[in-house]
């Protein structure tokens, strides 16, 4: 019991310090977009061109395996032989995913690949950075935006309406340096007490089995 007891502080410390790493980010991200002076705001249809015409599901029995990543709302779903885009373009979920602030409502992808029906392809122009535009989308509750109870969803009718802050591309430039930097900062810890916490889970099984097998 004096054993577990430790465990469980050393987990439960673990899991708030990851908590509130993950919160340390997201109150940067959110800082760092709020609208500043002489920033112009524009609808997220004026300044992403929207591809969506060209993407095609394919239901899993007619996937054929490859090595071309097949996308979906939020990640990568399966990977197939044959591409559909090949480009840096920006993915929003269209349902399926999650919109509040801080979710991963939004990604980036790069090079061949093939998208589903439920995200949105968008090709910002030239004075919206991409990184820039997918902090903004991740950092914002676009809950809005969503309609739909059963099936929650992201229109297009209704994106195209996001509002979308516009610095000059050279602070958008420093502004996501800075955000990349903080980033991968909260990466490293987030592994660390990913691992911690998962080392809990093995020293209490290692103690049970001590246990154990001290009475045989």
């Amino acid at each position: 019991d004096a054993a577990f007891e430790k465990i469980d502080k050393l987990k439960a410390n673990a899991e708030r310090n990851l908590a509130n790493a993950k919160e340390l980010f997201q109150s940067a991200l959110e800082e760092a977009m709020r609208p500043k002076k002489g920033w112009v705001e524009k609808r997220l249809g004026e300044v992403c061109e929207i591809l969506d015409s060209k993407r095609k599901p394919i239901t899993k029995k007619d996937r054929v395996a490859g090595p071309i990543p097949y996308y979906g709302a939020t990640s990568v779903q399966d990977h197939v032989r044959d591409y559909i885009f090949d480009e840096p373009l920006v993915l929003l979920g269209e349902d399926g995913a999650k919109w509040g602030a801080g979710d991963k409502s939004a990604y980036m992808i790069e090079g061949k690949s093939w998208v589903n029906n439920h995200a949105h392809v968008l090709r910002p122009m030239p004075s919206l950075l991409r990184p820039w535009l997918t902090y903004y989308l991740v950092a914002s509750d676009l809950s809005e935006f969503i309609s739909g109870t059963t099936v929650p969803k992201l229109n297009q009718e209704r994106m195209r309406l996001i509002p979308i802050p516009m610095p000059p591309v050279s602070e958008q430039q420093l502004v996501v340096k800075q955000l990349d930097f903080l980033a991968e900062k909260i990466k490293l810890l987030d592994s660390h007490y990913t691992r911690q916490i998962a080392d809990c889970a093995e020293m209490r099984q290692a103690v049970l089995r001590e246990a154990f097998e001290g009475r045989l």
